[in-house]
C-alpha cells in the first residue's frame, strides 16, 4: 500500500498556514544544532548566532508570503553573493539539508507546509555550493 501524496501549499500561502510561530520553531530547531556541528558550526560566527537565526527566519517569512521585514532591512536576498565568504561544498550542503530535515521533524509543521519547504531547502542548498570537495 502506498502512502498518500501530500500536495504542497503554494509558496505564498505557507506563512498564512504556519505563521510566525511555525517559522520561529523551525529556525530555532535548526540553529540549536549548529554550535555542536563539526561541518556547519565553524561557518557560523558564534557571537552572531542569534543574528543569523533572525536573518534566516525573516528571509523564510518573506519568501513564503509573510511580512517583508527581510527586504526592508537587508534588501534583495542575493543569497549566493552573501554566502561567497563561506566555503560551501557538497558535504556542507548535505549537512545543512540534514539539519534542516531534523528541524522540520522537530517543528512538526503541517504536511502540506513541509511539502512546500523541503524541496525549496534542497534546491537552495544545492545552489549555494561554491567550492569543490578538498
Amino acid at each position: 500500500m502506498s502512502l498518500p501524496v501530500i500536495a504542497p501549499l503554494p509558496d505564498d500561502e505557507v506563512y498564512a498556514r504556519i505563521g510566525e510561530d511555525g517559522f520561529t520553531r523551525l529556525v530555532a530547531a535548526f540553529y540549536r544544532q549548529i554550535p555542536d556541528d563539526g561541518i556547519l558550526g565553524p561557518m557560523y560566527p558564534q557571537d552572531d548566532l542569534a543574528g543569523a537565526e533572525q536573518r534566516l527566519r525573516d528571509f523564510l517569512i518573506f519568501r513564503f508570503g509573510g511580512p517583508q521585514r527581510y527586504i526592508e532591512q537587508r534588501g534583495h536576498p542575493r543569497l549566493r553573493m552573501r554566502h561567497v565568504p563561506f566555503a560551501i561544498s557538497q558535504a556542507g550542503r548535505d549537512r545543512w539539508v540534514a539539519l534542516m530535515d531534523r528541524a522540520l521533524a522537530e517543528a512538526a509543521l503541517p504536511p502540506e507546509a513541509e511539502a512546500a519547504l523541503r524541496p525549496f531547502f534542497e534546491q537552495v542548498a544545492t545552489f549555494m555550493i561554491n567550492r569543490e570537495e578538498a
